[in-house]
């Protein structure tokens, strides 16, 4: 039952992915916002969930592998995130390429640790 319902959360997180992705790069097309968007909001998501079920326990631990690993897992995009930053420095793009890898970086590690602290919060 835990393999189905982490599918099901992966299933979710790839549409909502897709969703959020799709919205976003409609309005941009020379910098990859749609997927620095979907890492920094599944980085702040997955430091909530992470701070709600492993250490607050306010959230039953079954969540963990349907949310965390299902949802999260299949909702942030890492391989998207190298590859397009790999073409814009193929494409001579240097500083877009610069400020998605940094971007991501920096802007991800403020939204897990605001994740988390939201989580601890609660």
């Amino acid at each position: 039952m835990a393999l189905v319902l982490v599918g099901l959360g992966g299933a979710l997180g790839a549409v909502a992915r897709y969703l959020v992705d799709g919205s976003i790069s409609a309005w941009s097309s020379a910098f990859p916002f749609g997927t620095l968007v979907v890492n920094v909001t599944g980085s702040f998501l997955l430091g909530v969930l992470f701070a709600a079920s492993a250490e607050r326990a306010l959230l039953p631990a079954e969540i963990r592998g349907p949310a965390m690993v299902g949802f999260v897992g299949a909702y942030t995009t890492f391989s998207t995130y190298v590859l397009e930053s790999w073409r814009l420095l193929e494409d001579g793009s240097w500083l877009l390429a610069v400020g998605n890898i940094a971007g991501s970086v920096v802007i991800g590690l403020v939204a897990v640790a605001a994740g988390l602290a939201l989580g601890r919060w609660i």
